[in-house]
């Protein structure tokens, strides 16, 4: 069946179209009001921190846009957080650039390093994280035991000089009394048997132990292919461990199990 408008519809829609209209109009206006003092705001409060005075602020309709330069890829994130806090402002666009320029290799080697030895003190035998760089772009993954070391792993990224952007891939194990005792037995009976002895010397811990509801992962490298068979033995023989994943690399070889 056709249907047809009455003049008292076609009134009613054309009403309802002007009000949308008008609480958008009224809205623009609103952010457009504040735009100077906004401006004048968010570039008082760059200025005031050293590492963020090459950046700049305007502000359209209570929408500031970021622009400069920062050294590390952790002021531009602070620079977005500090206009953020200003009163009015509706939304950031932050088109901060990043330098210096940094090859991808040379990225990778010191994140790396930095995930590696910078962490010690905050448990990264019990995290195993994987790390992947593309034009400057820092994509991090992996398993991690709690929040912290996923905050103290994404600070180290984001400090790192020639990082463009950092996607946090990063999944937290969830809290369990029980997967801490599997942990720390785990790691009594990997490190405390005679081959294994040596990497509990090494501060950046090559054997990682990741504990998820009692199933247990072992990742990172040994030298022997026995190490790597001792390990998961003695990973299994922890009362309470449902399974193991012997993930470890054997220097020399391309691939684990």
């Amino acid at each position: 069946m056709e249907r047809k408008w009455t003049g008292a519809a076609v009134l009613a829609v054309v009403v309802l179209a002007l009000a949308g209209l008008s609480v958008a109009q009224t809205a623009t206006h609103a952010g457009a009001r504040y735009d100077g003092q906004i401006q004048q705001d968010v570039n008082q409060k760059l200025q005031q921190k050293d590492k963020l005075r090459g950046v700049s602020a305007t502000s359209e309709d209570g929408i500031v846009t970021l622009t400069g330069t920062v050294e590390v890829y952790q002021d531009k994130v602070n620079a977005e957080k500090t206009a953020r806090k200003v009163d009015h402002v509706a939304g950031v666009r932050n088109l901060v650039e990043v330098g210096p320029q940094v090859s991808d290799a040379q990225l990778q080697e010191e994140i790396s390093r930095k995930l590696r030895y910078d962490r010690v003190g905050h448990a990264p035998v019990f995290d195993s994280l994987t790390l992947a760089v593309q034009q400057g772009v820092v994509t991090v993954g992996g398993t991690v035991r709690d929040y912290p070391a996923r905050d103290v792993a994404l600070a180290d990224v984001r400090s790192t000089a020639g990082v463009k952007d950092v996607v946090d891939e990063i999944k937290v194990a969830p809290l369990s009394p029980n997967d801490d005792r599997i942990r720390l037995a785990v790691a009594r009976a990997v490190y405390g048997a005679g081959p294994l002895n040596r990497y509990a010397m090494d501060p950046a811990a090559p054997i990682r132990i990741v504990v998820v509801n009692g199933h247990v992962e072992l990742d990172g490298q040994v030298n022997t292919e026995l190490e790597k068979t001792v390990a998961g033995i003695q990973a299994n023989s922890v009362p309470g461990v449902f399974s193991v994943k012997n993930n470890l690399m054997v220097a020399g070889s391309s691939e684990g199990d």
